[in-house]
């Protein structure tokens, strides 16, 4: 009995042999495939998590300022902020900082989330595959990455802002 079930097996691996052996292979002109060049140095999840992480403090002291001023809550969680805001603008060691956090990171989750959506492609075409060049921006619509994006610029323009108008007002 063992006997004819090692001869059905044999005439498996003939057959599979035979079946492989008859594979075409797959003709590769790496010539012709497209050069593509992909500026994504994350995916759209990992980019858009680090934009999360980039945008908290900018947008808690935002919170903070909207709720203190305007609605005149004075609560100790916003207090808190306000004053390590202002110990942090007394030492000038750590002046540096508080640009940093509200401008920087904002700018840093703008571009991290941009390079996470854009895709660049250069391909020759024509007949004459030397001189003329096609060039290609594609963006993934990562409905995450985009609102990333949108509140960073938000937050950085805010800040620029009040700067800016900050500037004004003491020169004048």
């Amino acid at each position: 009995m063992p006997a004819v079930h090692y001869k059905d097996e044999m005439k498996d691996k003939d057959k599979f042999s035979e079946q492989m052996e008859n594979l075409k292979v797959p003709d590769i002109n790496p010539g012709e495939h497209p050069k593509m060049v992909k500026m994504a140095i994350m995916n759209a999840e990992r980019s858009a998590v680090l934009g999360i992480w980039l945008v908290i403090v900018p947008c808690y002291f935002l919170l903070c300022v909207f709720m203190y001023y305007y609605f005149h809550v004075k609560w100790g969680l916003f207090t808190a902020m306000f004053n390590l805001m202002s110990s942090l603008d007394k030492n000038p060691v750590m002046k540096f900082f508080s640009p940093l956090v509200f401008v920087g990171f904002p700018i840093i989750g703008i571009v991290i989330n941009t390079l996470s959506i854009i895709h660049v492609q250069v391909q020759a075409v024509g007949p004459d595959k030397t001189k003329v060049k096609e060039f290609n921006i594609t963006i993934k619509l990562k409905i995450r990455n985009i609102l990333l994006i949108l509140l960073s610029l938000a937050i950085a323009g805010v800040f620029l802002g009040y700067v800016i108008i900050e500037n004004i007002t003491i020169k004048n």
